[in-house]
């Protein structure tokens, strides 16, 4: 491997080896001949100036952001040289000519490090001792950093929101931090970056204390502007959200990085869904547009730029299995979204599933396009190789890799973000070690095949338990959407004793701060909110009581609700859509429902406003607002001092599924 002087010393040596150079003599240190990269000229190498001239020709990968201005580098230096005599002018000719014939700075390979679905995981081993902290994920990124200087990051959604304590009880301030001290380009909006609404957001990006909580702005002294938190360094992009009232995007829709004068656009969005999934207070006034439209739409304003090489960001995602790196039978949104796009896009970074994959799916034309995720809480890292044409400014290949960030002795911590992490552990300790309860062994969010977890089922009980007295609700059944709880709470956790229950753990498990709605439903309403969960309920086989909104498709995949104890009912897998329970089932300590009796019934805030497609409760009634889910889940393990999941009632047995 050749070692080259910097170019902008190239003047002065000139000058000052004319002089000392009579004759082009071959030194012993300069051996063989001397090559355009790999093109041979056929001239020995020499001494000029006290370098060899290999060392003087600027040929290496990633140099030039043309083969124009290398042959120009080589037309210059040549013009030196041989008035300095070190070479004759057949040789410059000669090298001229290796230099024409040479690929050199025909293209350019572009390093992408992506990543989707941090939520806010800075601290190792908060929430799983699989979550390697943000301190050893800088690490990974600068050493994928250092291997090429034409580099960008990026994240596709997700960076915050639904975070644990660390980050979660100052707003995700030191989640923004951190990534400004890694220095990354872009992120794309993702559905939990709404989950405080808009104005939320928009500090989020441009800096400002939280108007209302203590807990903002008490970064490190380096990380604040003025005393107060200084915002993103990088850009958040919002392709497909824009103001209802003006039509205008609330962040841009894209972002463009050169690359020594070789332009790639990264085109960032959140999934279209994403008011079905947040609070419908933080996403009012805004509209989410068609993710495949939106980028088919930007394609010919960025080609009128002279922009060719373009990356989507989406938060939106897939299934595949094999594998962080695996294809197999690749199922969700994104295929469709990727079936649809414009052939211009190059490359797919995808989220919101959680799922690490490294696919290949056809476009519109039919073309196989690269389309990737890395999972979630900074355990991938997506490594990826693009290649460019430096005259067409068109990508020509992209290489993929899912890498494992590693945890413990695997992988060292980046100091500059321990330090960060360490400021705000320490702020945070006394409200995270605070013990609310015990458990005599750990309660597990996975379901069973009914749909069915431990730790759903204690949930759901202390929602009741926080509303079924008179004068809070009077409520007889609870329910919990399943994508709210965000962790297991384990038995034995590094740091406390076997069987306690931290606050911050149980903050971990449900972070969104909802406060708890108990409403008035009838039997058939709460029929219609159990079918409601499985794939194919749509308006077109639902009665009008189910409250779907014309055009809605449904559940994208099944989404089992978790029951509070004495509330049960029995699920047909191959029943029809809208028709996969029998309402005779649906019983309340025992008794079968009525359909037309009325029933008080809790849920937290966000289920209420129809948050993940529960429409009918919306036409819920006689609302009452209750405490915030944290809270009545401390409450119940104060309640309780001890839960068994072995004995726990109805741990497990609510639901039963048949077929």
């Amino acid at each position: 491997m050749k070692k080259h002087l910097l170019a902008t010393a190239l003047a002065g040596l000139f000058v000052a080896g004319a002089a000392s150079v009579a004759t082009a003599g071959v030194s012993p240190a300069c051996t063989g001949n001397i090559f355009m990269y790999t093109v041979d000229t056929g001239v020995a190498d020499r001494l000029a100036g006290g370098s060899c001239i290999n060392d003087l020709i600027l040929d290496t990968p990633n140099t030039w952001g043309s083969h124009g201005q290398f042959v120009s580098h080589v037309t210059k230096l040549t013009l030196n040289l041989q008035k300095q005599r070190a070479i004759t002018a057949r040789e410059r000719v000669a090298l001229q000519k290796a230099a024409a014939q040479s690929s050199v700075g025909k293209s350019i390979t572009v390093k992408l490090i992506a990543f989707n679905d941090f939520h806010g995981y800075i601290k190792p081993g908060e929430g799983s001792s699989s979550n390697p902290g943000v301190a050893r994920f800088a690490t990974r990124i600068n050493e994928l950093k250092a291997q090429n200087a034409l580099n960008a990051v990026v994240s596709a959604g997700d960076m915050i929101g639904a975070s644990p304590l660390t980050s979660a009880l100052f707003h995700d301030e030191p989640t923004i931090e951190a990534f400004n001290r890694i220095g990354i380009d872009f992120n794309a909006v993702g559905n939990h970056e709404f989950d405080e609404g808009k104005a939320e957001l928009l500090r989020m990006q441009h800096g400002g204390n939280h108007p209302s909580d203590a807990n903002s702005g008490l970064g490190l002294v380096a990380d604040l502007e003025q005393g107060e938190f200084a915002g993103a360094e990088f850009n958040f992009l919002a392709a497909n959200v824009a103001e209802t009232s003006t039509g205008k995007t609330i962040f841009p829709g894209y972002g463009v990085k050169s690359f020594l004068g070789n332009k790639v656009a990264f085109i960032g969005m959140t999934l279209e869904g994403t008011p079905t999934i947040v609070t419908p207070s933080g996403v009012a006034g805004l509209t989410f547009s068609d993710e495949a439209d939106t980028v088919n739409a930007l394609v010919p304003k960025l080609k009128a730029q002279g922009i060719e090489s373009i990356v989507v960001l989406v938060h939106e995602g897939g299934f595949a299995a094999g594998g962080i790196n695996g294809c197999s039978g690749p199922s969700g949104p994104i295929v469709d979204i990727v079936n649809r796009l414009d052939e211009e896009v190059d490359l797919v970074i995808t989220g919101h599933t959680h799922q690490a994959y490294n696919c290949l799916i056809n476009n519109k034309s039919g073309k196989p396009v690269r389309v990737t995720s890395g999972g979630q809480y900074a355990r991938n890292l997506t490594d990826i190789d693009v290649t460019i044409d430096t005259k067409t400014r068109d990508v020509i290949s992209v290489v993929a890799n899912n890498l494992t960030t590693g945890t413990g002795s695997t992988t060292a911590e980046d100091p500059y973000l321990t330090e960060l992490v360490n400021h705000y552990d320490g702020l945070s300790a006394g409200p995270r070690a605070r013990v609310i309860g015990h458990i005599a062994s750990s309660l597990y969010r996975s379901n069973n095949s009914a749909g069915e977890s431990v730790m759903g089922d204690v949930i759901a009980d202390a929602q009741l338990g926080a509303t079924d007295d008179a004068g809070f609700g009077e409520a007889v059944a609870a329910f919990m959407n399943p994508g709210g709880i965000r962790s297991d709470l384990l038995y034995s956790v590094p740091g406390k004793n076997d069987g306690d229950v931290t606050y911050g753990e149980a903050f971990t498990v449900q972070p969104f701060g909802n406060s708890l709605v108990t409403m008035t439903l009838t039997g058939e309403q709460i029929d219609a909110l159990l079918e409601q969960q499985f794939t194919g309920c749509t308006p077109d086989l639902a009665p009008a009581y189910f409250n779907l909104p014309a055009g809605e498709n449904g559940q994208p995949f099944n989404r089992i609700l978790q029951v509070s104890n004495g509330f049960t009912y029995t699920w047909d897998a191959q029943g029809a859509g809208c028709h996969k329970v029998d309402i005779t089932s649906i019983k309340i300590n025992g008794v079968a429902i009525n359909p037309a009796s009325s029933y008080r019934v809790t849920v937290n805030s966000f289920m209420a406003d129809g948050g993940d497609e529960f429409y009918v409760l919306k036409n819920g009634t006689d609302r009452l607002g209750g405490a915030q889910d944290l809270d009545a889940l401390e409450a119940w393990f104060t309640e309780k001092g001890s839960i068994d999941p072995a004995i726990y009632p109805g741990a497990q047995a609510r639901i039963k599924r048949v077929n």
